[in-house]
């Protein structure tokens, strides 16, 4: 089994770093052509978190400060920084979570980790169809006038305006309760 500090280091070198390099490798050419878009691929949870998720969310929040950040570094030069941001869609991540619940055996975690497979299980059923994203990243890269950000999917759009409008206190006690922490 990896360690943890093992797979944090892969999360953000897979969901800010491996990004940030590509940008480094990119814009340079784009700002002499003064043309050029970069689409970098966010979630949901660049906007909002959850319980258990953190490392995943925290690379992704990340990911969202630093695309902000480049698009207006690299405005003027005609470059277009748009961050995709879906939420739940039916692709192979959801398999690696029952899988790493038998990793978390000893967790004081781990009721609220089976918790958290079971509420996923329940949810696939009307999560979205990946094609989605990609008819969405086609239409980020095709559109004359890109918006900065895409939110795909319900779910996405539903915990947006939750976000929005309930307290703080209130969503993380119905979290906790929910999972059991």
């Amino acid at each position: 089994m990896p360690s943890p500090t093992s797979t944090w280091r892969e999360t953000f070198e897979t969901n800010l770093f491996g990004a940030v390099r590509m940008c480094r490798e990119v814009v340079p050419l784009m700002q002499k052509l003064r043309y050029g878009r970069i689409v970098n691929m966010s979630s949901v949870f660049g906007r909002t978190t959850a319980p258990l998720t953190g490392w995943y969310a925290g690379s992704k929040h990340a990911l969202e400060a630093l695309s902000d950040s480049l698009r207006m570094e690299v405005a003027s030069a005609g470059v277009k920084v748009i961050l995709v941001e879906p939420g739940g869609f039916r692709t192979g991540i959801w398999d690696e979570v029952s899988s790493q619940i038998d990793r978390r055996a000893g967790s004081a975690y781990l009721q609220s980790y089976r918790r958290s497979a079971t509420g996923i299980r329940l949810t696939e059923p009307v999560m979205g169809d990946p094609g989605q994203v990609a008819k969405v990243v086609g239409r980020a890269l095709s559109a004359r006038f890109p918006q900065e950000r895409y939110l795909v999917g319900l779910d996405a759009a539903a915990l947006t305006v939750a976000q929005r409008l309930t307290p703080t206190a209130l969503r993380d006690r119905v979290t906790r309760l929910g999972l059991g922490l």
